[in-house]
């Protein structure tokens, strides 16, 4: 896939199927079984194992720019504290967050971090071996889009959108609001509320009744159950950057 907005070109690491459970229950297939009953079932590693098979033809790629983004590195450590150590704490529970189908919002103006914490978040579930899906929000319509004009299978997308453990979108509200941009969005979110999947998402509307003119109100929503809410404030450190320079 070619790579703009949020998206790169050099994963992390290689992306790992299970060779072991990570439970220590099974043989990493995902079936337990049980001799005196002579019956099989799933083990609980199953539905990671199923996501991370649907996940493969996904984006799960850190951008080049952020590879090398850790907590005690420069811009990490210029940005708000306390949004940065609850981020800290959400990456370092982040099997328990996942499987709880917990994420986080990211909201604030251009330049202020969003996008970095986001993709520790992102980096920090990869590492763990867990199904990551790294979007920008305008780069993912398009994706939805090619698969109409190649006659490929709309749900089949959605249902891998669904399954992935963790789907990280970028600039959410940027995309000019159309009706079909606002059931698009909605579907997926909508999906991954259903089914209890974590989502990480950035937004540089701060105003929340903006931004359910944006992607509408029953999309907020959803959001605000899924996510706890990280507001970043102040100036773009981009252009501080330049002007320093």
């Amino acid at each position: 896939m070619s790579a703009t907005g949020a998206e790169g070109v050099a994963p992390t690491r290689e992306r790992r199927e299970f060779r072991a459970c990570p439970f220590e229950c099974c043989d990493g297939s995902g079936m337990l079984y049980d001799e005196a009953s002579n019956t099989a079932y799933d083990c609980r590693c199953r539905r990671q194992i199923i996501a991370l098979r649907k996940a493969r033809s996904l984006s799960a790629v850190i951008p080049r720019r952020y590879l090398d983004v850790a907590f005690d590195r420069y811009p990490v450590t210029e940005i708000e504290p306390n949004v940065v150590a609850a981020t800290r704490r959400f990456a370092g529970r982040i099997d328990e967050h996942l499987d709880a189908g917990r994420g986080l919002w990211f909201m604030g103006t251009v330049g202020t971090g969003k996008t970095t914490l986001a993709m520790l978040v992102s980096k920090a579930a990869l590492e763990a071996g867990r199904s990551v899906a790294i979007y920008s929000l305008p780069r993912l319509l398009n994706e939805i889009r090619d698969t109409h004009r190649a006659e490929r299978s709309h749900v089949d997308l959605l249902d891998r959108l669904t399954a992935v453990d963790l789907l990280h979108v970028d600039d959410v509200g940027a995309e000019r609001s159309t009706d079909w941009v606002l059931e698009e969005l909605y579907s997926i979110v909508n999906a991954r509320y259903e089914d209890k999947r974590s989502m990480v998402i950035t937004t540089n509307i701060l105003d929340r009744e903006a931004l359910c003119e944006q992607i509408s109100e029953r999309t907020v929503s959803r959001l605000t159950e899924m996510c706890d809410e990280l507001p970043l404030l102040g100036d773009d450190r981009r252009m501080d950057l330049r002007s320093a320079q």
